[in-house]
């Protein structure tokens, strides 16, 4: 897929490319839509094999970004920054003078876009992108900020998991649920414990084994090899690693009735989709059921409130109960009728804020 066509068609507001000669540092920044307010999104730190699919993914999650927070309903609109890794950001010293120079990068934007923290970025990291601007947020908690956004994720995808199991599999707790989890990062292992906690029976995969280990020792749970967790026997398939896993290859292989998981970009392609809806497997909308992140550093706008933030990522429950109402009475996949809900709210909005 060709990026500029992508940034078309898909009526971006904003790319730039960015390379600092002294540091090394490339990166993309890309601001999808801005009528609610500032783009927010945040910095992902990842190895790719090109630069048009760094650039391909940055547009595609900055899209993702605009209606995860219109549907969340935040002041804010979509944008995100993809750093290319290089190895050399292993060293600390060029680590921190990198994100330094992204926060000037970001400043000179002119608080069009706002970052934080994200695959393969940290807080630390967030803190030196604050030394040169403000527009930032993801902060340490001793900073004022939110700390680590990924419990509130993984504790709103469990929340849509609830919606879920209630209205498609008619089961009122989670107690016996089978939920298949790819990948035990920071959120997939916060969602394997908090599951757990809800008596649902996980199965777990991850490319580290050392972590898969751990998550069988500590939680007591079923792991399989990565490439086999697509073929688990489960109610419920939780992708919470990189996106494109659903895909021609891997749907087939599916025993689930739901898809519901914490990565961005889930589908290959928009028509995956459909796909999934002609099997008659449920897709949760990801940027609808991962919004918990989000909410979480967004909170941090007025003051961070772990409580309040909270409450707010509860409300995916009620989100997903809508979308599969729509997605029920039109006969269309919950991902047409997610775009519909993201669409009329766009359309709310007609002045920036």
């Amino acid at each position: 897929m060709d990026p500029v066509a992508f940034s078309v068609e898909h009526k971006h507001e904003q790319v730039v490319s960015y390379f600092d000669d002294e540091t090394g540092l490339r990166a993309f920044i890309a601001l999808h839509n801005t009528r609610r307010g500032p783009a927010v999104g945040g910095a992902r730190l990842w190895h790719y094999d090109t630069p048009q699919a760094a650039l391909l993914d940055v547009l595609r999650l900055s899209e993702g970004m605009t209606y995860k927070a219109a549907l969340a309903d935040l002041p804010l609109g979509g944008g995100k920054t993809v750093i290319l890794a290089d190895g050399k950001e292993q060293d600390a010293a060029v680590r921190a003078a990198r994100f330094e120079v992204l926060g000037r990068y970001i400043e000179a934007l002119g608080g069009r876009y706002i970052t934080a923290e994200d695959v393969g970025t940290t807080t630390e990291d967030m803190t030196r992108v604050r030394r040169a601007t403000r527009y930032v947020l993801g902060m340490p908690l001793e900073a004022g900020g939110g700390g680590d956004p990924s419990p509130m994720t993984a504790f709103g995808v469990l929340c849509g998991i609830k919606a879920l199991a209630e209205d498609v599999l008619e089961r009122e707790t989670l107690a016996g649920v089978r939920v298949a989890i790819q990948g035990l990062g920071k959120v997939g292992m916060s969602l394997a414990e908090q599951l757990v906690g809800q008596g649902a029976v996980v199965i777990a995969s991850d490319i580290r084994p050392q972590v898969a280990e751990e998550a069988r020792n500590r939680l007591k749970i079923e792991v399989m090899e990565p490439e086999a967790i697509y073929d688990a026997r489960c109610d419920i398939f939780a992708p919470c690693a990189m996106g494109a896993v659903m895909n021609d290859r891997t749907i087939p292989r599916l025993t689930c009735k739901i898809v519901a998981g914490s990565a961005n970009n889930q589908l290959e392609a928009e028509r995956h989709a459909e796909v999934l809806h002609e099997r008659n497997i449920i897709y949760a909308v990801d940027y609808v059921i991962n919004s918990g992140g989000l909410i979480n550093v967004a909170s941090e706008l007025d003051g961070y409130d772990e409580e309040r933030a909270r409450l707010k990522t509860a409300q995916i429950y009620r989100t997903i109960k809508r979308m599969l109402e729509i997605a029920r009475a039109e006969g269309i996949s919950t991902h047409r009728a997610t775009q519909r809900l993201a669409l009329e709210t766009l359309g709310s909005a007609t002045t920036h804020h």
